[in-house]
């Protein structure tokens, strides 16, 4: 008997199976110049969660060997610069409009770049729960649109005022109202995302008063302290 016990083949099948735990992950969409990110980030200065930045992360994709040369094939040697990385500007140009050539671009781009940083987000949430942080605040503006829902527990609408959003871009991105709806156009209509949501974040006063009502929403479902 006490031969079997200490039988290495034995011993193996008496380890518990070890199930990696995951922590909860809430998706944050709004439109352009919504302050999504500013909510996002006053929440995580005021509770142990992270921020995971798609948008940044996108950025960094476009450096991947790989995605580079599948831009290459696609777009061809015009959308880099001298300095060998993708020129955003002048992808721009090709993805973001309503003509069918541009439709057709932006399908063809989404193809390239969505895979990498969905996997950039997953590796994001795994250092989350290493850190050992109660949740995950996705920060995506096309989190939908892409499918990272799936990634998701909870998603949540920041509901902006359209003047406020305008406003914002033209201070802080010297966009023409013309440029605010040709990004849009690329996206979903905001009230289809806002019927998507789980939770709607008013953001039509101070940073503080939208970064409470998503950290109070946290603290309801017992996902923060």
């Amino acid at each position: 008997m006490l031969a079997a016990m200490n039988d290495p083949a034995e011993v193996t099948l008496l380890q518990p199976t070890v199930i990696p735990k995951t922590i909860p992950v809430i998706g944050v969409v709004g439109g352009i110049g919504s302050g999504k990110s500013a909510v996002a980030n006053w929440v995580a200065a005021h509770a142990n969660v992270s921020v995971i930045d798609a948008d940044k992360l996108g950025h960094d994709a476009l450096k991947s060997a790989i995605v580079k040369e599948a831009l290459l094939h696609r777009f061809g040697p015009g959308i880099f610069g001298v300095d060998g990385f993708v020129n955003r500007s002048a992808l721009a140009k090709h993805v973001f409009g309503d003509h069918p050539e541009q439709l057709a671009a932006r399908h063809d781009l989404e193809q390239i770049v969505h895979p990498e940083i969905g996997r950039r987000i997953s590796d994001e949430i795994d250092l989350a729960t290493t850190n050992r942080r109660v949740a995950v605040l996705l920060d995506a503006a096309v989190l939908l649109e892409a499918g990272w829902r799936r990634l998701c527990d909870l998603v949540v609408f920041v509901d902006t005022p359209d003047a406020i959003r305008l406003a914002r871009v033209q201070q802080n991105r010297n966009w023409t109202e013309d440029e605010l709806r040709r990004r849009e156009a690329s996206q979903w209509r905001l009230d289809r995302k806002r019927r998507e949501a789980d939770f709607i974040v008013t953001n039509d006063r101070d940073l503080e008063y939208a970064g409470s009502q998503l950290l109070e929403m946290l603290r309801a479902r017992c996902i923060v302290k």
